[in-house]
């Protein structure tokens, strides 16, 4: 008898984009296995007056979908792995995390080149703390301005001349058709991405081993790993995108290489380590050990 298996998603471009990216791999990998989308809005996508941070945090993107697979209307969930909380709920798992795509950030402008071309004053748009205190660090003239909405609606807004400028993830422009638009990546070590930017990530209730065990094929073990260290540092930090923490993990000959940044939207400072080592958790919570001696804490209300 073939299985039904129901995705539960935003209804965003991004989000239904990475679920059916997600429902492709299931098929080729179980043929007899029937995919379903269960499209769904989220509290994070109906307040747009306000930043995350001022309502609750990213972890509004995923309560209604968590809370149809407790009721049954679901049998997992697809999400950007960034906005995933550093803490899940009780009961809840994530079985497989794709191989990752583009970590780096997009600088966006129909007139500039650059953050460092843009005129004195110029308008930056984002609501990420994380990218207004890199900016505040490399431009402190500019004016920032919150920005949120869908990829599509970010753009529209730029093209409209709200902005001058605006900063997105090159990842989510690139899946949903945009990658033209982006002028410059901004890329480490100059710059650093959100923990786990690029990766999605599949959420399941822990109690339900048919379920996980579907996901085994999809789980990228090398993306796994970069992403833990990444995310063991942000919870060592009590990271959310109520501060501007950043990560990037890599891969190499060595093991891995973790590099993090705690920062200040309100003027800029920066504070930055790095370690390498075989653990990620380990590795997570040295690097957050490094950041919190020189000073960090106090960026953070620690």
């Amino acid at each position: 008898m073939t299985r039904i298996l129901r995705i539960a998603t935003r209804k965003s471009p991004l989000a239904l984009w990475q679920s059916e990216h997600v429902a492709a791999a299931l098929r080729a990998a179980h043929p007899d296995l029937q995919v379903e989308l269960v499209p769904m809005s989220t509290r994070g996508d109906e307040v747009l007056d306000r930043s995350l941070a001022a309502i609750g945090g990213k972890g509004l993107f995923l309560k209604e979908l968590e809370l149809a697979m407790q009721r049954g209307d679901a049998d997992c969930a697809v999400h950007s792995l960034k906005d995933v909380p550093m803490e899940l709920e009780p009961g809840f798992a994530l079985p497989a995390i794709l191989a990752r795509a583009d970590y780096a950030d997009a600088f966006i402008s129909n007139t500039h080149d650059g953050i460092q071309s843009l005129p004195e004053g110029a308008v930056v748009g984002t609501s990420s703390l994380r990218r207004q205190a890199q900016l505040r660090a490399l431009r402190p003239d500019l004016r920032l301005r919150d920005l949120r909405g869908n990829v599509n609606t970010r753009l529209a807004k730029l093209d409209a001349g709200d902005y001058d400028a605006i900063v997105l993830a090159c990842a989510g422009l690139q899946r949903l058709g945009f990658e033209a638009r982006i002028r410059r990546r901004l890329v480490a070590p100059d710059w650093l991405p959100a923990p786990a930017q690029g990766a999605v990530a599949v959420e399941c209730r822990d109690d339900d081993p048919a379920t996980t065990s579907l996901f085994a094929a999809l789980d990228h073990a090398e993306t796994r790993r970069c992403v833990e260290a990444e995310r063991a540092m942000n919870r060592a930090l009590h990271g959310s995108c109520h501060v501007p923490v950043a990560a990037l993990a890599t891969l190499d000959g060595t093991g891995l290489r973790l590099d993090g940044l705690v920062g200040s939207a309100a003027d800029g400072r920066l504070v930055r380590a790095g370690a390498q080592g075989d653990a990620p958790d380990a590795l997570g919570r040295q690097v957050a050990a490094q950041l919190l001696e020189q000073g960090a804490g106090d960026l953070l209300g620690l």
